[in-house]
Parts: C-alpha cells; sequence; structure tokens
C-alpha cells in the first residue's frame, strides 16, 4: 500500500466503533511492528477514519483495501451500502478500470445519462488535522453528452473548485456505484455481469417449502421443494410433485428456474378478511397495504400491478415492499409487470391485502380497518386547503407541545420529518416553495406539501406518516430518485430536489468568487482552512473563516441562508462543539457593500486579508479600515508587508464624515441535528432566548414491528441557560452534564437555518 498507512474495511462487527462497513487505517510503521513480535496477531490496534483513538480489532474482521479502493468507497455514504459494494466487487473493479476521457453512463435522479469522464478524484477539503491520514471520497467528475445535456447540476465547478470545465448543468459529480462504463440503452441500471449473489443471502426458498410451479406451457402444478441447484442459467429448485391424483401416485421431480416457484402461502387466502363496511373499499394501484405471511409474520408494501397471472384464479397483486422480503424485482416467469429494487416485489391474491393498520387512527388498529392510504390521498389524513400562518409564541405551544405532535416518522423518513418541521412549523422564510407556480407535473407534490403537511402541522400540529410518504412516493414516481420511499437521504438533497429541480425556486444563495463570478446555490457548506485557531467556535466565525479561505463573498442579501456545519461525513465532526449565533452579521460579507471601519468606525476604503486572524483589532474575522487607520496600522514593522485592497462602493454611495453604513443580520430560526444517522431539530419559537422547542418524528414506539412511531415536540428553555452563559464559562461545561437536549443542540448540529427579518410573508 503506498504512502504511511494502511486502510481496511470492518466486515463484521466487533467493536462499537467498528460497524461492517466502516473504514479504519493504522500506520504502516505499527502494522510491521505488530507483526514482528507476533506473526499471527489476532487484533490489529487501528483507528476509524477521522478519529486519532485507537481500538484492537479482530484481524479476522478486517479486509485490507488498496488507497484507491479506500477512497471509491469513502465516497458512498452508508456503512451497508459501502460493504455490499466491497463484497460484491463488480462496480468496484469497473470503478479501478475507468479512465479519463472514456465513454461512461451516470444515474441522475434515476435516469441514466450518456457523458464523458473528464475528472476522477477528491472534491472536498480535509482539515489539516486529519490530512496525513484521512482519505477523502474519489467521485466521478462527467460531462453530459446529446440530449442529456443540462440534465446535471454543475458547470465542472463543485465548491469554488473548478476540476474540469462544461457548459452550465452539464456536469455532475457522482461516485462509483452510479457510473458505468460505455453506454446503456435502457432507463434501469443492469448489472454488469450475470452473476448472482451467494444462496445464503438472496434466495426466497428453501427445502420444505410448499410451493406452485408455473410452467412454460402456462399451466402450473404444486408440489414441495427438496433441494435448491446452481446450474449454468442460475439457482434452480427441484420440487417433488405427484403424477395424479390417485392415493399412492408416484412422485416426481422436475427442475426449474426459482422465478417459476411461489411460496404457497403467498397465494392463499389469509385467516383475515374484510367483513361489513370494509368490502366496499377499493383497492387501487398506489394504495399502502399490509400481508400476513404467517403467524405472527406482517409485510407492508404498496400496489404496483393489479391483474391476473397464468392459470391463477382470481385477481392477483403485485407489490413493492418495504422491506427485502419479497421474491422478486416485479417480473414474473420473465416478463416485467411492474419495477422495484430486487426482493421487494411480491405477487398475492387481492383478498391477502388489507390497509396498512400502522396508518389508522389508534382505535381502529385492531385489525378493523377504516379505509385505504394511497399516495394519491388518504381518507383519513386531513388534508387542510386554506392558507395558514406559521406558529409563533404562545400558540406554537399550545398547538405544537406533546406526544404524537409534529410530523410522525415511518421507514428512513427523519431527515425528511425534521426538515420539514424545522422549515414551515414557525417560519414563512420559505413559504414561496407553496404558492408559486408550478409546472403540471409537479403540481401534486406542491399540493400534497401544502395540504397535507404544512397546513396541518399549523393548524394540529401532527402530521401522519402517509402524507410524508405520499409526498416521498410522488418524489419517486416522477422519476427523481428511486429510493426515496425507503432510504435514507440528507437533508439538503431533499431541500435541493425541491427547490431546484421540481419547483425552480430562484437561487437562495449567490456567491461572488475572487474572479468576480456569481454562482448560484440553496445551502452552503462551511469548509474550515488547515490553519485554524478555533476551538470552541461560533456559527458567525465558522462561516467567516469559510469564506476567508475560499475567497467568497455573497452578491446579496439572502432570504434564507443554510449553512451545513463542517464534517467529514455524517458520523466524524470536527468541533466537539459549536455555538449556535442567534444573529448572524453578514455586513462583512457582502460584495461591493458599504464597511464600517474595524477601529473608528468611519466608512472603510481598504481591506487587509493578512490581518484577518489578528485579534487585535475585534473578534470577527474580516478587518476594513478606513484609509487613516490603514495608514496607521500597517506602519508596524510586522505589518509592514501587508497588502490591503481597496474596497468596492456601490455606485453614488455618499461618502460623508461620520456616516455609518447599515449592518445586515440574519435571524436564527431552527436547527438541524444527528445522532447516529438520526435526525432531530430545534426551532426557535418566540422572541426570548429560552424560547426554544425540540422535535423527533420518532421520539418512541409502540408496538413492534406492525407498530408505529410516536412523534413528540418539547419545551427546551435550558437551550437558552446555555446561550447566555459567557464563552469561557460555556468552555468548561462537559456536555454529558448539560440538562435536559441542550447537549444535542451544541454537540450534533448539522445544519443552521437563517432567515432575514424583512422577508417574512405573515405580519
Amino acid at each position: 500500500s503506498k504512502g504511511k498507512y494502511l486502510y481496511f474495511i470492518c466486515v463484521e462487527k466487533t467493536h462499537n466503533s467498528f460497524i461492517p462497513g466502516s473504514i479504519c487505517y493504522i500506520e504502516e510503521r505499527r502494522y510491521l511492528e505488530k507483526f514482528e513480535n507476533d506473526s499471527n496477531p489476532e487484533h490489529l490496534p487501528v483507528m476509524a477514519m477521522g478519529s486519532m483513538v485507537s481500538y484492537h480489532v479482530k484481524v479476522m474482521a478486517l479486509r485490507h483495501l488498496s488507497e484507491t479502493e479506500a477512497g471509491l468507497l469513502q465516497a458512498i455514504v452508508e456503512d451497508a451500502q459501502r460493504l455490499r459494494y466491497f463484497l460484491h466487487r463488480d462496480e468496484l473493479d469497473s470503478a479501478l478500470a475507468l479512465k479519463i476521457d472514456a465513454p461512461v453512463s451516470v444515474e441522475i435522479r434515476s435516469e441514466w445519462c450518456q457523458g464523458i469522464l473528464r475528472y476522477i478524484g477528491s472534491i472536498t477539503s480535509i482539515p489539516a488535522l486529519y490530512t496525513s491520514h484521512m482519505l477523502p471520497g474519489i467521485f466521478f467528475g462527467i460531462e453530459l453528452q446529446g440530449n442529456d445535456k443540462g440534465k446535471g447540476e454543475y458547470d465542472g465547478t463543485y465548491m469554488s473548485r473548478t476540476f474540469f470545465c462544461c457548459e452550465k448543468n452539464c456536469g455532475i459529480f457522482a461516485p462509483f456505484n452510479r457510473v458505468r462504463p460505455g453506454r446503456l440503452r435502457t432507463s434501469w441500471p443492469q448489472p454488469l455481469t450475470s452473476r448472482k449473489p451467494p444462496a445464503a443471502s438472496a434466495e426466497p426458498l428453501n427445502p420444505g417449502d410448499r410451493v406452485q410451479v408455473f410452467l412454460a406451457d402456462d399451466s402450473f402444478r404444486q408440489g414441495v421443494v427438496i433441494a435448491l441447484k446452481k446450474e449454468e442459467a442460475g439457482m434452480c429448485a427441484i420440487i417433488s410433485m405427484k403424477k395424479g391424483e390417485e392415493e399412492g401416485e408416484k412422485q416426481e421431480r422436475l427442475t426449474v428456474p426459482l422465478e417459476c416457484a411461489m411460496k404457497q402461502e403467498l397465494l392463499s387466502p389469509p385467516v383475515w378478511s374484510l367483513d361489513g363496511d370494509e368490502k366496499h373499499f377499493s383497492l387501487s394501484l398506489n394504495s399502502v397495504v399490509e400481508v400476513s405471511l404467517s403467524e405472527g409474520r406482517t409485510v407492508y408494501g404498496t400496489v404496483r400491478w393489479i391483474g391476473r397471472l397464468p392459470d391463477s384464479e382470481g385477481i392477483r397483486v403485485g407489490l413493492e415492499l418495504e422491506e427485502d422480503k419479497g421474491v422478486s424485482d416485479g417480473t414474473f416467469k420473465g416478463r416485467r409487470l411492474f419495477q422495484c429494487p430486487p426482493k421487494r416485489g411480491l405477487f398475492v391474491r387481492q383478498s391477502s391485502c388489507r390497509p396498512d393498520s400502522r396508518f389508522q387512527p389508534p382505535g381502529k388498529r385492531d385489525g378493523k380497518a377504516s379505509g385505504w392510504h394511497t399516495v394519491q390521498g388518504s381518507v383519513n389524513s386531513h388534508a387542510v386547503p386554506s392558507t395558514v400562518a406559521p406558529l409563533w409564541g404562545d400558540q406554537a405551544v399550545q398547538v405544537l407541545a406533546g406526544q404524537m405532535k409534529g410530523i410522525q416518522g415511518h421507514c428512513n423518513s427523519c431527515y425528511m420529518d425534521a426538515t420539514l418541521f424545522s422549515l414551515f412549523s414557525c417560519s414563512s422564510v420559505l413559504d414561496s416553495l407553496l404558492f408559486k407556480s408550478a409546472q403540471p407535473s409537479d403540481a401534486l407534490i406542491q399540493a400534497t406539501l401544502l395540504r397535507e403537511i404544512v397546513n396541518p402541522l399549523r393548524t394540529e400540529g401532527y402530521v401522519e406518516a402517509s402524507s410524508v410518504m405520499k409526498l416521498r412516493k410522488q418524489l419517486m414516481e416522477g422519476g427523481h430518485c428511486a429510493s426515496f420511499t425507503t432510504d435514507e437521504k440528507d437533508p439538503e438533497e431533499f431541500l435541493n430536489l425541491v427547490m431546484h429541480h421540481i419547483l425552480a425556486l430562484d437561487p437562495l444563495l449567490k456567491l461572488k468568487t475572487g474572479e468576480q463570478k456569481v454562482q448560484d446555490g440553496y445551502c452552503y457548506q462551511i469548509f474550515i482552512d488547515q490553519n485554524n485557531s478555533l476551538a470552541l467556535p461560533t456559527v458567525q466565525q465558522l462561516l467567516e473563516h469559510s469564506f476567508h479561505s475560499a475567497l467568497l463573498r455573497l452578491a446579496e442579501v439572502p432570504s434564507c441562508l443554510i449553512l451545513q456545519m463542517p464534517r467529514f461525513g455524517k458520523k466524524f465532526k470536527l468541533f466537539d462543539k459549536i455555538i449556535p449565533s442567534l444573529e448572524l452579521d453578514i455586513t462583512d460579507l457582502l460584495s461591493d457593500s458599504p464597511q464600517e471601519c474595524v477601529l473608528c468606525g468611519e466608512l472603510a476604503t481598504m481591506e487587509c486579508a493578512e490581518c484577518f486572524r489578528d485579534a487585535t483589532f475585534s473578534n470577527t474575522g474580516f478587518k476594513q479600515f478606513c484609509y487613516t487607520c490603514s495608514k496607521q496600522v500597517h506602519s508596524l514593522p510586522r505589518r509592514q508587508k501587508h497588502v490591503p485592497s481597496p474596497l468596492l462602493l456601490p455606485e453614488g454611495y455618499p461618502t460623508g464624515k461620520y456616516l455609518r453604513p447599515p449592518r445586515e443580520q440574519l435571524e436564527l430560526f431552527a436547527v438541524l441535528c444527528i445522532e447516529t444517522s438520526h435526525y432531530v431539530s430545534f426551532v426557535k419559537y418566540g422572541p426570548s432566548s429560552q424560547d426554544w422547542i425540540f422535535f423527533d418524528s420518532m421520539a418512541d414506539r409502540y408496538g413492534d414491528e406492525d407498530g408505529y412511531n410516536i412523534p413528540a415536540v418539547q419545551l427546551c428553555p435550558e437551550v437558552g441557560q446555555y446561550l447566555e452563559m459567557p464563552l469561557g464559562e460555556l468552555a468548561a461545561v462537559c456536555p454529558r452534564d448539560m440538562e435536559g437536549v441542550a447537549k444535542r443542540l451544541f454537540c450534533d448540529a448539522y445544519m443552521y437555518l437563517y432567515q432575514s427579518p424583512s422577508m417574512a410573508l405573515y405580519r
């Protein structure tokens, strides 16, 4: 392995810090010393990526990675997904073989687009503390070609760094699992080879299962699986079947592909059946249902197909399940009936389906369903069509606080729940999303967001999980992402999709680079330069340092500023604590705007980048001076080599003496936090520093697999207690000693949301 470090991937859980799929490292020197002292060690002292603390991990639980392999896998966010790509190496091996200027296909919002590979490497910076060993993820920069031009998101520049050049929205950066060599003609990713997963993890049948076998002539027979066998074409089942109905008739054996056999329990009528008025509820496409496969085993899914299967009596229903408990990917006997991921498809009798009990009111969860829930609309959801202002002050407490309040979480939805609650419960800064004109294809998404999520949240203080699931399904069915109903996403991915690609909201953020080019965006990721001296930073300091190191300025005052805190992935924080800035002063971050001299307060005419870290003048970062003060400051020997630059003023701006420029400030209205891949949020609901509420969409749970999550909103005035502390006193507070939920705000912040006080929609 190159360099000073060796990299490994963990393939089994041996320590709390090393779950399967996590990448770790060890100094090559220590590795060699370990084997010199013990030729067959049982443990290795390795460190998790981004950590400086070593743990002894079993050698048998580690697999060696080359530096390039580790970089490619590091671009995959989820540990389980990373491990799967390592164990089944087709995609990884293909990525290792890719070269610059090679033709490729890249997945963009569930569509495979054609392009040319222009860049291979990292697109993010690593803090100085970790540069010696931490590997940034390796991404592929692709220039889209032909009819796919304009479907990208970049012009070859990412976070003010240019990696290649192409037309606007004709570039995309993607991890290797979304890139394929050559050109694909289909809209669904095809496997690189015909290799099947190991039988132990993927075979839907087992010896002893009673099955119905569908034959080539479209007839079917019943039998029992006696063995599974690997043939050249794939895995097959050996079925024992009677030749006739007479008692004692000899048995015959038949070998068939697995997709031609289905367990009888999946086709037989269930014990539960509709009774009374429930018989009148119609089952339609996109209904969310549950099916009992056996005693105590219930699966949940969405109806994707309704029809008749060959030689099967009655109507059959094709379901896309929430978990990998199915038998197909939507195909039946080689014929595709609907599209879904592998092992998520299941065909059952129509009478086997019943309404998903998790979305029924509490009094209806005993099997007597009150109606079907579909992604087109929910019988039990409370759609509110009118315009409703956000909650504030005592009203927010009365409507929102308590159990079964907020947005109910379901199936990896916490990222969306926390984001929606933060944006719309007590703020109107992005309400323009709800009312702007939208394309007909996206109007349903906008209507769901307004009528079934935002308005019920503001009027009743509660949104049931089916409403958010409806939104997720609409996003998926719109071709934006095939995994929106199942997989966990990042808040910024969801926000970028809704604001940019669906509702086409004007960019919230306009940044001017050192070359005076203006870049648009919706969120800003804070990056900290290598030589920062921040120990207990405020959000104000982090933003100023990030803008200073990247040579950025704001081209205009944003109505909403969404800041992502400096992290390495979801797990590794660069700072143990970050102090929230309740007011964010962006005056010094504005381009071509009048500034105030940091010494005398007069109109500034010069700015000195070299003085940025000099705390002699003020606690803030940027240092602007009037002509007189600049001359005096730079007359000292240690500053004589500084090169101040002139500040530009708006045309026609008066330059009278003692004219103080106005200050531009944004207000903090919400914070998203993450801990162990679970998102929660803090929202400011009133003017006092203690007016904070804490929201968790999965605060508690009723029941097990067939249960439901209980969302909760609680008051957390203890947050204000710590915000009012002197910085030195707050630095001495141990996080585990903080009262209530305050620790999560200071230690787990993922995204800060600020708004302009002059941009409120309702007054």
